[in-house]
């Protein structure tokens, strides 16, 4: 059975949004995307009380869920409009996921740990939250059958910047992707032509690692 999202709840996330300005945070859509999400419903319940710190937390796997900051600093950076078609590699608690439907994108999102993949399934659309598809498989590979996207966001640290991802962007669209062991530089890649992407960098960000196929 799930948690509620009370009163308190609310309170907390307008207190994590304002402090989502002060360190920098512009974009009114993400903001109000940040507030109007119950975090807390993407965690273990032990952790509810602190669900609207600045945090990071244990989601299971070895895997944790960013930092609002974090989270709102790349969606930021992809300049998400609706109706665009976006591509997520790290579903992780979904809470990612989540900003992105309340933006209106149309997300398609990655997971590797089958455990996640399984328990995200089931959580998104109990909150009501309904990307177009979720899949269990290798971020490193994008997902081409459904390419271009608009933006593609690495929610996890890459070793590198993959060549299949870079292909799966359109032309003007974005890929925002941390770059690097610990930290990661975090990376925009503009695509302006056919052959040709701006890049730009925006400081160090922690993640854990990009997991490739096992296979």
């Amino acid at each position: 059975m799930l948690h509620k999202d009370l009163p308190k709840h609310q309170g907390k996330r307008k207190l994590l949004v304002e402090t989502l300005m002060k360190k920098g945070i512009k974009d009114t859509a993400v903001l109000t995307a940040i507030n109007s999400i119950p975090r807390h419903l993407f965690l273990d319940s032990s952790f509810e009380n602190h669900a609207y710190q600045d945090k990071a937390f244990p989601i299971g796997a070895s895997q944790t869920i960013s930092h609002p900051f974090t989270v709102a600093f790349q969606t930021e950076l992809m300049q998400v409009k609706k109706g665009d078609k976006v591509l997520e590699i790290g579903t992780g608690s979904g809470y990612q996921t989540a900003v992105l439907c309340t933006l209106g994108a149309k997300v398609y999102s990655i997971e590797r740990q089958q455990e996640l993949f399984k328990s995200t399934q089931k959580l998104l659309p109990k909150l009501n939250y309904r990307p177009k598809r979720l899949i269990f498989g290798d971020g490193y590979k994008g997902l081409p059958e459904e390419a271009p996207f608009q933006s593609i966001i690495v929610t996890a640290g890459a070793p590198f910047v993959p060549k299949a991802l870079l292909s799966q962007v359109a032309i003007g669209g974005r890929l925002v992707i941390p770059v690097g062991n610990d930290p990661q530089i975090m990376h925009l890649y503009i695509r302006t032509d056919e052959k040709t992407f701006q890049k730009q960098e925006f400081g160090e960000f922690r993640f854990v690692p990009m997991l490739a196929d096992k296979n």
